[in-house]
């Protein structure tokens, strides 16, 4: 049966709002060039968002898929560049004979839902941090109010003291006066104990903070770690007027080193990788584990010619190396890896040269692992 009834678009609209993907009044239409007014980046930014709601819409539409909530999260996060590791996940079970359906969606949902939110723990340590910070501030102005009204209490039992010929009277107030001066005295103690038990809780955040932000397994910055070190640098590089380029790395084969000799010694060799990469870093090139045996870099101040040169010399020295486990003794053989390297100016927003890096990752395993690909232009 056919309804003629036009349905409302306002909680589209909502929609649309939350993901950041609605068209602002005198944006142009997906598919149609921004005019020449100066705003390139955000025309670029504009025309990213256009392309990005249909990519969405026809994975949906193309797969028979629902158009719920978590199915639209998960493909904001898979075609938006937020997760790279999940769009291969989607794109290898694409190609698959199985296909792409709802049930297998639903399970990799609830997969990326029990990952942690950055932003809520992010937070809750501003929360816990600025807790502890009044804290402590009322904590010491307590202390202090309370050593002042001590010392001049003290200061009134001499007197009273002194003044023993006046009288019973006299004599019970000094008893009551030496009786308060005791207990201040023992509530300035608690208090001067709980301000140090709230810098100690506080040089915990700090450490905790530090280990949320590091790699346990090869001490490298982490995800997380490294998105915020992005922006930063976006942020710096595009002042200075500077050239930024971001590269994804993958370990070749990774899967048979596990199936082979094992994950510790698949765990070994992550190390030999992340020690190879991290020699190439220093205060303008960094390095960070994204996540499996996917690496992430930026490089400050090269064009993405430059870092995929500097790159590449990294990889051909590790492919000339023959590792060996050293638990068994067994040679691993060769052990290389691939990267894709893309230019983080050349696609409006940060997610999009993530996206174009990951992009040129997947085209250089598709050529033959073992070497650097250079991500198409925008």
């Amino acid at each position: 049966m056919t309804s003629n009834a036009t349905p409302s678009t306002e909680p589209v609209g909502r929609l649309l709002d939350w993901l950041g993907l609605r068209r602002r009044q005198g944006a142009p239409p997906a598919g149609r060039k921004a005019p020449p007014d100066g705003s390139g980046t955000r025309d670029l930014a504009r025309l990213a968002r256009h392309q990005l709601i249909g990519t969405i819409m026809a994975f949906l539409i193309d797969n028979d898929l629902d158009v719920s909530p978590g199915n639209l999260l998960i493909a904001h996060a898979a075609f938006s560049g937020m997760n790279p590791p999940l769009a291969r996940q989607i794109t290898a079970r694409s190609l698959s004979a199985e296909g792409i359906t709802q049930p297998w969606l639903n399970e990799l949902g609830e997969q990326s839902g029990n990952r942690a939110d950055h932003a809520d723990l992010d937070r809750l340590m501003t929360r816990l941090e600025t807790n502890l910070e009044s804290f402590q501030v009322h904590a010491k102005e307590a202390r202090t109010v309370t050593s002042d009204y001590g010392s001049e209490l003290e200061q009134h039992v001499d007197d009273l003291e002194q003044l023993q010929k006046t009288g019973r009277i006299v004599s019970s107030l000094a008893d009551l006066a030496r009786v308060m001066l005791e207990r201040t005295r023992t509530a300035e103690d608690n208090m001067r104990k709980s301000e140090d038990e709230a810098k100690a809780l506080r040089r915990s955040l700090e450490r905790a903070k530090r280990d949320a932000e590091v790699d346990f397994l090869t001490g490298l910055p982490n995800r997380r770690a490294f998105e915020i070190l992005l922006e930063r640098h976006f942020k710096e590089a595009r002042a200075a007027c500077e050239p930024l380029s971001v590269a994804f790395c993958d370990i070749d084969e990774f899967k048979k080193v596990n199936d082979i000799h094992g994950h510790e010694a698949g765990d070994r060799v992550i190390k030999a990788i992340a020690d190879t990469l991290a020699r190439i870093s220093d205060d303008r090139c960094h390095v960070a584990r994204h996540g499996g045996e996917e690496f992430v870099m930026l490089f400050r101040g090269l064009t993405p010619t430059q870092a995929a040169e500097r790159l590449d010399e990294a990889r051909e020295g590790l492919a000339e190396r023959r590792l060996i486990n050293r638990k068994t003794d067994e040679p691993f053989g060769q052990i290389t890896f691939s990267g894709g390297v893309a230019d983080v100016f050349g696609y409006g927003e940060t997610r999009g040269a993530l996206k174009a890096a990951d992009e040129a990752l997947y085209k250089a395993k598709a050529g033959g692992r073992n070497r650097i690909e250079l991500a198409d232009p925008a």
